[in-house]
């Protein structure tokens, strides 16, 4: 029995006349009539009597009815879930996350793709940068988001934000009176830095920085994330550089200040990565997501 044997015997049975069956499936009569022939001879049961108007189902013909309808529903709902699923409508998407741009730019991101693609399980993981890079190469996640990544042979990267860098003052610093505040007059200052962890990483990038300004940070703390780096700002543990992403955090006892005269390179990226040989349409949806979203963030 094949498809084309059902949709023939649901025709006839909703029309209840070979002829009028026959011009609905756009074929002659003869051919018709074969077909229910070789399909009641499959089953070894009579599914239709004629009549002086057409034919009529027998009580075999009923029930054979509701389990053809119940098989083309089935069948339907496949096609168009496999299409949707070959079109990158539907599906599952394993999302890495770190840093302080899950505070602003990442969930902007996945909230417009979400929109877009309603019937795409996005499901996170919390993983550092290795994490990332290892889970990728394993087929555990299909992307990521990250920072300052450097080159790999089988990763790809796709730019979605530069961001400059503000500091995080506790307001008990004589620095949170001012404006703004050159970069040179860190020195000297208590700092607390993130994330430890792999490197190259964002505390490389704070403490290359201070060299290029031509001091060495005072480092006060080291720690694993920006939420905790802002913490420990709030509690008095001293000045901590931040994407601007990260200002989202507001907590009592610190306020964010602009750097002037800083150095080159005094912005920090955010990209989304991802296998270079991967050909997933929901993973080339996500990167046209990525992609079209990129002129709401700064830098873009």
């Amino acid at each position: 029995m094949d498809l084309r044997h059902l949709r023939y015997f649901i025709a006839v049975a909703e029309e209840l006349n070979i002829g009028r069956a026959a011009a609905r499936l756009h074929i002659s009569q003869p051919p018709l009539t074969r077909q229910i022939q070789q399909l009641e001879e499959e089953l070894g049961a009579r599914l239709f009597n004629r009549t002086p108007r057409g034919v009529e189902l027998t009580e075999a013909g009923q029930l054979f009815l509701e389990e053809a309808r119940n098989i083309r529903s089935v069948v339907e709902q496949a096609t168009e879930r496999t299409q949707r699923a070959g079109q990158g409508k539907l599906g599952r998407l394993d999302v890495a996350i770190f840093g302080s741009a899950i505070l602003d730019a990442i969930p902007k991101v996945l909230l417009a793709f979400r929109s877009n693609y309603p019937e795409v399980k996005v499901v996170l993981h919390t993983m550092t940068k290795a994490e990332q890079i290892e889970a990728l190469r394993q087929r555990r996640i299909s992307v990521g988001f990250n920072r300052m990544l450097a080159p790999q042979d089988d990763i790809d990267v796709q730019p979605v934000m530069v961001e400059r860098l503000l500091l995080a003052v506790p307001t008990s610093n004589p620095l949170a009176q001012r404006e703004s505040i050159p970069f040179r007059e860190l020195e000297g200052q208590p700092m607390v830095l993130f994330p430890t962890g792999a490197r190259p990483n964002f505390m490389d990038k704070v403490i290359g920085l201070c060299t290029d300004s031509g001091f060495e940070p005072h480092i006060s703390q080291e720690v694993g994330d920006a939420v905790t780096g802002v913490a420990l700002v709030a509690a008095g543990f001293g000045v901590c550089l931040v994407p601007e992403s990260a200002t989202t955090l507001q907590l009592p006892g610190v306020v964010y200040r602009p750097l002037t005269d800083t150095p080159a390179g005094s912005s920090v990226d955010l990209c989304c990565i991802y296998r270079r040989d991967d050909t997933s349409p929901i993973v080339a949806a996500f990167r046209q997501t990525v992609e079209a979203n990129r002129a709401l963030f700064p830098g873009s």
